[in-house]
């Protein structure tokens, strides 16, 4: 099998798990979701580190925190990360898996939105429209549960900004990953102290679905970055919708939540602005790739 073909199968696995975790938390509806969170960071922190460990690469830790600029887009990320696990957690086990899922849809576009605003990138006419779609969804599903989707814009944003902090870093992601979630560690610790254990002394299988939710966290995020090194980004955009599409169809057809003809409208629009934003970002990949092979052509020719 190819590289790229690896890659494929490798981003579809990543997708496979942060799809299908809903129903993991789900099952840890008993355990607050503060002491879901607190234990969640600590497992990753474990995980990180000792991947880094294996990798000899523990003191890049040290070095990458000792930066006052990566210092402060880890805090931003770290606040991010922490606020979307916390309202996905939450929203899972109160019965909005639902809403959580639109929020999932809803990060890509945002992402590029924020692109815009904050790095002044381009925003081509299909995008725009992409965009828009995704703010007249958001409108629709307010004027019918007449209030604002605060669950789908929190989870959004909140990732959408989590990216921007990213892109500031020059760090690997397994390097970034375990210093984001150090920085939480303090927080999590104490909560976990405080609660005299939060949920994991209350039985085997808690203390064992809570340590295990580390490699949980940890494995997607592995796989993520060995699938974005070989395969095409465009590609990565389309495959990556694979993750709320599960969370999704779990929130509907293993959970039973309500799905009201609001959310039928807001969703076909969603879905409709996914459909062109991920036909923008393959043509716009193919005519890179093209004007990439052209200019390889000239180089050579040249010589």
């Amino acid at each position: 099998m190819s590289d790229a073909g690896k890659g494929i199968l490798a981003m579809i696995a990543a997708c496979l798990v942060w799809g299908l975790s809903g129903i993991y938390y789900k099952a840890l509806s008993h355990v607050p979701p503060e002491q879901v969170l607190s234990h969640r960071a600590l497992w990753s922190f474990l995980f990180f580190a000792g991947v880094l460990l294996f990798q000899g690469r523990i003191g890049v830790l040290g070095t990458a925190l000792s930066s006052r600029r990566n210092a402060m887009f880890l805090v931003l990320a770290t606040a991010m990360i922490s606020l979307n696990w916390f309202v996905f957690i939450s929203s899972v086990q109160t019965g909005h898996a639902t809403e959580a899922s639109l929020g999932y849809y809803i990060f890509p576009l945002l992402s590029v939105l924020l692109g815009r605003l904050v790095f002044s990138e381009r925003l081509t006419r299909t995008q725009g429209a992409a965009v828009g779609l995704a703010a007249l969804a958001v409108a629709v599903l307010s004027f019918g549960l007449g209030a604002a989707p605060l669950i789908p814009l929190v989870l959004g944003g909140s990732f959408a900004l989590y990216g921007v902090a990213k892109k500031q870093l020059s760090l690997g992601p397994v390097v970034s990953v375990t210093a984001e979630v150090l920085l939480i560690l303090p927080v999590a610790l104490a909560v976990i102290w405080l609660t005299g254990g939060a949920g994991f002394l209350g039985s085997t299988a808690d203390a064992a679905m809570l340590a295990f939710s580390g490699i949980l966290t940890g494995l997607p995020l592995i796989l993520f970055s060995y699938a974005a090194k070989r395969v095409r980004l465009g590609t990565i955009g389309v495959l990556q919708y694979l993750n709320p599409t599960l969370q999704f169809l779990v929130a509907v057809l293993v959970f039973a939540e309500p799905f009201t003809p609001w959310h039928s409208a807001a969703f076909a629009l969603i879905w409709s602005a996914v459909a062109v934003f991920s036909f923008s970002a393959l043509r716009q990949e193919r005519a890179s790739r093209r004007a990439a092979m052209a200019a390889t052509g000239v180089s050579a020719q040249i010589r």
